[in-house]
């Protein structure tokens, strides 16, 4: 029985697995643009992707599993969970956890980077004409990536070297003095985690807050199309008084911009320029017109009506969905900064639980129906991961406030890609703190595991209270009796997060705060988004404008190129010689 049970669970994570697969998929093939696309790079965002959600959706898998051992209902372990079963269960979790967090280390680290740099080295023309090689490209990507390859060695080394925090005050700590990390590779491999989890709760705080407010909002409130015909009558206000703007300036000079003045000049050419701008917007809004008259164009708008409404409701939904994860947040973290024992010196961990989070409370009630937990989980880790994608859509990837790159579906870079994709893999890292300490701390803690409190008889191995349910309690770190120590197993996802916090307070402080950080940015995006109404990004228009006219002629010259090498394939050969002849 218990064979099958966590075979089963591993059955439904193997299935998981795949559909990640296909989700990342679909995730790549929607953002990147379709005329720059490189094999390498598209493989190495579907892994990436695939390996960072299904480390995030691991958790229910390692709760079910430690939860899988004892009756929640009578709070005794099953017969079948000696403790060497409980251990070999905690084993296997533990090869899973460290083979995901090293591979997404690795890929983050190593594997985009170099990518990327082998996708900068491609020349086209030196490939072609055979002066560059794959050994010559690969040397030249390697070189840009021995300086992350040091990185990571400094990094291991700074981990295997630092001192832990020493636990001798007696402060409430003895429950997790055996998280102190005595193992120095442990220890390394610790400090590497929780500094890449400050890099990404940087991110987390910035982009996931920005896409969880606007996310509901992009489906509630859409902005204007280009389809729209106030576009139409507004470019060609603009390009007439553009126009005649110029013809003022042209009339001073009788045509000869020689004589204007340098002010004047300047503007000239940027009047010239603003008209190609405008002629190209005012094409696109043309072709779009055009476009909505055709039966398939009308067709599509009308189903777009149609379902309008479900879109509103979509909105309105992942609103109040928002809004619960953010008071549960906040509940919890307030109940941190007041009720934790321990306070900075472990970074804020609550032994117990003193205040009510909905959606602790949901995940816990639903883990005793597997996996009816783990669907409502991946929903909301889905959700995390998309408003992520979207902040880093809107806010862009910056240096300060310098914009690298855009991420826009059908228009993401190779290179966008990659860097979006590291960023998502730090963000995910930064989230599993989240969602194991704040959005779902019992959860994610211990499930729906529960304990006897009450000593057991003299020929009992453990309690008995199925004539007591009231005495039947939620287990919890700090729980005294014996019982608790013999039934409650922690999930091995919160040990890990435990630990790093217990070995390194300054990490755990970091981690705690920021979620301050992000509540209060969601907060305020929030209050900006109702208050500003959507807009047409003219900038996006004028970039799809001209990106549409630079493919239209280079079909047409493809086409030209086309039609004049089968007129001269197509010849007679009579006609070349005597051509040949004559000359």
């Amino acid at each position: 029985m218990a064979l099958l049970q966590t075979s089963l669970i591993w059955v439904v994570y193997a299935i998981v697995i795949a559909v990640l697969i296909g989700v990342a998929s679909i995730f790549i093939h929607i953002y990147q643009t379709p005329r720059d696309r490189s094999p390498s790079v598209t493989l190495t965002c579907i892994v990436a992707i695939t390996t960072l959600l299904a480390t995030a959706l691991l958790l229910p898998v390692d709760v079910a599993l430690v939860s899988s051992t004892s009756s929640s209902a009578l709070g005794q372990r099953k017969d079948w969970a000696t403790q060497n079963e409980v251990d070999r269960i905690l084993f296997s979790l533990k090869v899973v956890y460290y083979s995901l967090y090293s591979l997404d280390a690795l890929l983050c680290l190593l594997v985009i980077p170099f990518i990327y740099f082998w996708y900068e080295e491609y020349d086209e023309v030196a490939s072609e004409a055979g002066e560059q090689t794959l050994g010559q490209r690969f040397w030249a990507s390697f070189k840009y990536t021995v300086s992350l390859i040091a990185m990571v060695v400094v990094l291991f080394f700074v981990g295997f070297l630092v001192p832990v925090e020493k636990d001798g005050n007696g402060d409430g700590l003895d429950f997790f003095r055996k998280l102190l990390t005595e193992n120095r590779g442990e220890r390394a491999l610790t400090f590497a985690l929780g500094l890449l989890t400050t890099i990404g709760i940087c991110l987390y705080v910035l982009y996931t807050s920005a896409g969880l407010a606007f996310l509901p909002m992009k489906l509630m409130r859409a902005g204007p199309p280009v389809l729209s015909p106030t576009l139409k009558a507004t470019t060609a206000v603009q390009l007439d008084s553009n126009r005649e703007r110029q013809r003022q300036l042209e009339s001073r000079c009788g045509g000869n911009p020689g004589l204007l003045s340098s002010k004047d000049r300047r503007e000239l050419d940027t009047l010239v320029r603003e008209e190609r701008t405008l002629i190209r917007r005012q094409r696109l809004a043309e072709e779009a017109h055009d476009k909505g008259r055709s039966p398939l164009m009308r067709a599509w708008l009308k189903l777009k009506a149609v379902f309008r409404p479900f879109k509103l409701l979509g909105g309105i939904i992942l609103s109040l969905v928002a809004l619960i994860i953010w008071i549960s947040m906040l509940l919890t973290a307030i109940d941190k900064a007041k009720n934790s024992f321990c306070k900075h010196r472990c970074g804020y961990i609550l032994g117990h639980i003193n205040v009510f989070n909905p959606i602790n409370w949901v995940f816990v009630q639903c883990a005793k129906v597997f996996p009816l937990d783990y669907v409502i989980y991946t929903m909301v880790v889905l959700l995390f991961f998309t408003s992520s994608v979207v902040g880093i859509a809107v806010v862009g990837i910056r240096f300060l406030w310098i914009r690298i790159f855009r991420i826009r579906k059908g228009h993401t870079s190779p290179q966008a890609l990659l860097m979006s994709t590291a960023m998502l893999m730090l963000i995910i890292l930064a989230l599993n703190y989240s969602m194991s300490m704040l959005v779902a701390p019992q959860y994610a803690t211990y499930g729906p595991q529960t304990f006897c409190d009450r000593k057991p008889g003299f020929s009992e191995k453990q309690p008995d209270c199925s004539d007591a349910k009231h005495l039947v309690k939620p287990c919890s770190e700090l729980a005294d009796n014996s019982a608790a120590k013999q039934v409650c197993t922690p999930s091995v996802a919160s040990t890990f997060l435990n630990r790093v916090t217990i070995n390194f307070p300054f990490f755990g402080a970091i981690f705690f705060w920021a979620q301050f950080g992000f509540l209060g940015t969601y907060l305020l995006l929030v209050i900006a988004a109702l208050l500003r109404s959507p807009k047409l990004d003219e900038q996006q228009l004028d970039e799809d404008a001209e990106e549409a006219e630079e493919e239209s002629l280079l079909a047409s010259t493809g086409r030209q190129f086309d039609a004049t090498w089968q007129d001269i394939a197509s010849r007679p050969r009579g006609q070349d010689d005597a051509g040949r002849a004559g000359v």
